[in-house]
């Protein structure tokens, strides 16, 4: 069994709004197990038999449209590589203190050359953006929307340090 977390984008957008009992509920549904919601981020951890993580992903991403009625991404990451996440350092204390905030949004593929490079180009005195693997760290006062826009990718945020 693998233990995995699905970072959910527009899980509750646009007039639409799931309990985390429902969430956890749709989640049991599709077969997997040991289903737990963080808080009401709709963020879900799970264990799963299936190690094909691209196909899990489309597979909640198309069961969750069938029974919501509306898209909803899934970006899984195994506990591993959120641990990894979390430990990942790319910007020093100094640059850490004078942002406003430090986000990683999770991506489905690592960007490319071509995204990666017009995303650099909005780096600032304080907004600093960093790209490791499928992640991308950013020191900011931006937006979610406004990563969206940049790197022509949907994605979804977390805050590391925050419980």
């Amino acid at each position: 069994m693998l233990r995995l977390i699905a970072f959910l984008r527009a899980i509750n957008i646009g007039g639409h709004n799931v309990a985390m009992a429902e969430l956890r509920g749709l989640f049991d549904r599709f077969s997997l197990k040991e289903v737990e919601t963080f808080i009401a981020s709709g963020n879900v951890i799970f264990t799963s038999r299936s190690s094909d993580i691209r196909a899990l992903q489309h597979k909640i991403e198309s069961q969750l449209l069938r029974s919501l009625g509306y898209e909803v991404k899934a970006f899984l990451r195994t506990v591993p590589e959120v641990a990894a996440t979390a430990r990942y350092k790319p910007f020093n204390e100094s640059q850490l203190r004078s942002a406003a905030a430090l986000n990683v949004a999770f991506l489905a593929d690592p960007l490319g050359a071509e995204a990666e490079k017009s995303l650099v180009t909005f780096q600032t005195e304080i907004d600093d953006f960093h790209v490791h693997g499928r992640e991308v760290y950013w020191l900011c006062k931006a937006t979610r929307r406004f990563l969206t826009r940049v790197s022509r990718r949907s994605s979804t945020a977390a805050r590391p340090g925050v419980t």
